[in-house]
Order: C-alpha cells, then structure tokens, then sequence
C-alpha cells in the first residue's frame, strides 16, 4: 500500500495475517489511519504496519482548500 501526503509518498507493508485483521478497515475505509514502525533500509523508508484505524467520520471536518506546495 502507498499513502501519499503533501511531503510525498511512504510505502506501508501490511503482511497478510494483518490484512485479515483489519480487512473491514482496509476495505472499506475512506479515510484510514495506520499505525506501525518505521524502517529505513539505505534511502528507502517503509512503515510496517501493526493497526489500521477506520477515520472515515473526521472526512467532513477536514480541511479541502487547495493548496500549491512548490
């Protein structure tokens, strides 16, 4: 999975057992929440997930205005 912000891109490694987990949060989340540990290997980053959080619900109160990061 790559998740994907205004500082760019980190791949997050969700290994199967975990898939199944939290397969309803993965599926039909909207808006998720990942929490894991990060691990660095050289120049590349990836977070090993452990938990996903459905934050669905705070998609309304977020804020939607456009904005130029260059």
């Amino acid at each position: 999975m790559t998740l994907e912000d205004e500082t760019g891109t980190v791949n997050v490694i969700v290994w199967s057992s975990l898939l199944e987990k939290f397969r309803k949060e993965f599926l039909g989340a909207s808006l998720i929440g990942i929490y894991g540990q990060w691990q660095v290997d050289g120049d590349v980053g990836h977070l090993v997930a452990q938990r996903a959080v459905d934050l669905s619900t705070m998609l309304g109160a977020l804020d939607t205005r456009s904005r130029n990061f260059s």
